[in-house]
């Protein structure tokens, strides 16, 4: 990015080659293939606009991601909300439920955020016949390596009606720069292309998003880390009265309490400095969950302290 400060006194490369042509070689795409963006929030919003200007409704499996909803609300898609499962988390039959969609496109997270699940191709790959338009935000995948992903990239030139989000903030802790991409037929990104303003990713964002995707001795640190530190965070939880928390597949886990959790919350902030995350904002969670980030082993030891605390009082 320092390199890049020069690059401030131009205008980005409109048509982001250098970024687009990196980020088709991390997944063995051709380059138009490939759209960044403003994050991902930004190329929800083309998704969205995709499903209006097509005329369909969208099936969402819930709770979900809360931009999902901004993003079709803009554009007055129907959401047909498809609740999963908190229970039974291990093996859901997916794939008997979606054999008669009640939409005509589906937008879905896989790892799902905020429960951490990761779904399986097998469960997948009947979307890809049963909807018009299916849409996978796939911005914790790069938590897993490439050979355990049950990523759908490698669907995408036999179903054109596939778009796979990315996100380059959640792996690389990068959000505050907005970078993420869609992968997708040429066609549909090029209408996406000519929907919106010129210059959405900034120069910096791409340069650090090229390095970032070539930093491959950070990525299998990441890999070789996060398994056994997840797994001692979930242990920790599980030994907790009052908390049940859920197996997940991502940098997070979410977790039952008989606590409140915003009352929780307040207890580890106030007395702790320690902030968790609550789930009111998922209407299917409210007070009764919250999330917490798999941090390094002393964060996640404070973390347990004040949490048993935070309970007992």
């Amino acid at each position: 990015m320092t390199e890049a400060l020069k690059q401030l006194r131009h205008y980005p490369d409109p048509g982001y080659g250098e970024l687009r042509h990196a980020l088709a070689r991390h997944h063995q795409l051709s380059a138009d293939w490939v759209l960044p963006g403003n994050g991902a929030a930004e190329l929800l919003t083309w998704a969205a606009r995709d499903l209006a200007e097509a005329g369909t409704d969208c099936q969402l499996l819930t709770p979900a991601f809360g931009d999902y909803g901004r993003a079709l609300a803009a554009f007055d898609v129907t959401v047909r909300p498809w609740p999963l499962s908190l229970t039974g988390m291990d093996s859901p039959d997916l794939a008997a439920s979606w054999l008669e969609p009640k939409a005509t496109s589906i937008l879905i997270n896989n790892p799902h955020n905020p429960t951490g699940r990761l779904f399986t191709l097998a469960e997948l790959e009947p979307l890809l016949e049963r909807f018009a338009t299916v849409i996978v935000d796939e911005a914790f995948m790069d938590f897993m390596p490439p050979d355990r992903q049950p990523s759908l990239i490698g669907h995408l030139g036999r179903y054109p009606n596939l778009v796979v989000l990315r996100s380059l903030t959640k792996f690389y802790t990068l959000p505050g720069l907005r970078i993420g991409y869609a992968l997708g037929h040429p066609d549909r990104l090029g209408r996406w292309q000519r929907w919106r303003d010129p210059w959405p990713v900034n120069a910096l964002a791409a340069a650090a998003a090229i390095a970032a995707v070539g930093d491959t001795a950070f990525q299998r640190c990441t890999w070789e880390w996060l398994p056994s530190a997840r797994e001692s965070l979930f242990s920790g939880l599980q030994a907790i009265a009052g908390l049940s928390p859920l197996l997940g597949a991502a940098n997070y886990l979410l977790v039952k309490t008989t606590t409140p959790a915003p009352l929780l919350q307040e207890r580890l902030l106030r007395r702790h400095q320690v902030l968790i995350r609550d789930c009111v904002s998922f209407a299917e969670l409210g007070v009764n969950y919250f999330r917490v980030a798999v941090r390094t082993e002393a964060e996640n030891d404070r973390l347990l302290t004040a949490l048993r605390q935070g309970i007992a009082v």
